[in-house]
């Protein structure tokens, strides 16, 4: 490999967990749950809010004990159910974990 390339990523996300790492490892680096919560509000708001909330949300293993909190499984049986979602858990997975 050429002095200053990086390797290619590779990220394997399944129904139940994704595991992400770089090429030419023999294990994944990160394993993680292919989960993300979402807050569910019942209230309406106006753009700014709507805007703000579209932040708000956990990814993997940050999910748990989030009362207020919808956990929602993107992908289900190998197949995206959800593709806003998948590109939010997508999104946060990458600058979170593959930096």
């Amino acid at each position: 490999m050429a002095m200053g390339t990086l390797p290619a990523c590779v990220v394997d996300v399944g129904t139940g967990y994704t595991k992400l790492g770089y090429a030419g490892n023999t294990e994944p680096q990160f394993i993680q749950p292919s989960s993300i919560c979402v807050k569910e509000s019942a209230n309406v708001g106006n753009k700014v809010a709507k805007g703000v909330d579209d932040l708000d949300f956990y990814i993997g293993d940050d999910v748990q004990d989030k009362p207020t909190y919808a956990t929602k499984w993107p992908v289900r049986h190998g197949i995206v159910e959800d593709w806003d979602l998948m590109e939010k858990f997508m999104e946060q997975i990458i600058f979170k974990y593959l930096r």
